[in-house]
This record gives structure tokens, sequence and C-alpha cells, in this order.
């Protein structure tokens, strides 16, 4: 992996990880709200667990598991 790779990688990260605290930020606020959207907040649930996973995978590519 180039460095350029690894850079674009790190920047790909960060940028999901932090949609993944937005993603929780937005899930607290609606389920203090009583009458909340529950359709709404799964959706979101979903979509975190999706950016979980995907976080997951661009760190195995930027740290794989070297095994000696």
């Amino acid at each position: 992996m180039t460095s350029d790779d690894e850079r674009d990688l790190k920047i790909l990260l960060e940028r999901l990880k932090q949609e993944h605290r937005d993603l929780d930020a937005a899930i607290e606020a609606l389920t203090a709200v009583s009458g909340s959207d529950i359709l709404q907040v799964q959706r979101l649930k979903k979509r975190k667990l999706q950016l979980k996973d995907r976080i997951s995978q661009v760190e195995d590519e930027i740290f794989p598991d070297i095994i000696a």
C-alpha cells in the first residue's frame, strides 16, 4: 500500500468515525423525546451498525494482522 492510499484510508476512517458519533447522538436525541419515530430510530441504528462494520474493514486495511 502506498502512502497516498494509507492517507486516503485514514481520512475515510475519520469520516466514518465522525458519522458514527453523529448517528449515536441523533439516536440518543430521538430516544429522549417521547413519541419519537421508532422506525426512524431502527433505521439509524442499522446504519450505525453498517458504519461499525465498514470502520472495522478500513482499520483492517490500514493495520493488517500479521502473524509471524
